[in-house]
This record gives structure tokens, sequence and C-alpha cells, in this order.
């Protein structure tokens, strides 16, 4: 199931800087559906009664990370998965962008 995230209330800062997606069997960069390379972002999540961190995926690099960057997550949404005994929840956005710090 693939539920929307309402981030109106959210702030974001990233945790790290954003690393290579890899393909647990052939240990090469996983791809979206177009051929772009997926990075997941560390993302500390803060705002309307939460905090929490978690790793979002991406398709493309997201240049200038470092902890604490401030961040705008577009198009965030929440997919449960399966595994045998294991289950969770994976996120993923259409875009993360570093703010631009105001004068």
């Amino acid at each position: 199931m693939r539920l929307p995230i309402d981030t109106t209330t959210i702030k974001f800062a990233a945790a790290g800087a954003a690393e290579p997606v890899l393909d647990f069997a052939t240990k090469s960069q996983k791809t979206d559906e177009n051929g772009v390379p997926l990075y997941s972002v560390p993302v500390f999540a803060a705002g309307g009664g939460i905090k929490d961190s978690i790793t979002i995926k991406v398709a493309g690099d997201v240049k200038g990370l470092s902890e604490f960057t401030l961040l705008k997550i577009i198009g965030l949404i929440g997919q449960t998965w399966e595994v045998g005994d294991n289950h969770g929840i994976s996120f993923r956005a259409e875009r993360v962008e570093v703010m631009k710090a105001s004068a």
C-alpha cells in the first residue's frame, strides 16, 4: 500500500550524505523506472507531534548534504513492505531539495 504523507507541518534535516541504493544480490546501484540512479537520504523529521529519523529513497543524487542541512521533501510517500516474517514502511520522495538559508 502506498500512502501519501502531508509534510506541511514537518521540518526535515539531513542526518548525513546521500548514499547509492544497492541491489542486494548484484551489489550494483538500483535505478528507478526511468533508469535514474536511486539514493538513500538519512533524515531527521520533527513536527506535527513526531520526532524521528527515517531514510528516504529518491531518484538522482542530492548534493550539498551534511548533518542538519535543512531539506524540503516533495511528494513523500510511505509504502508498506513484507518479506517473510519481517515487515515495515519504506519512504520514497519525488525530490529532496536543500533549502536555501534566508538572509
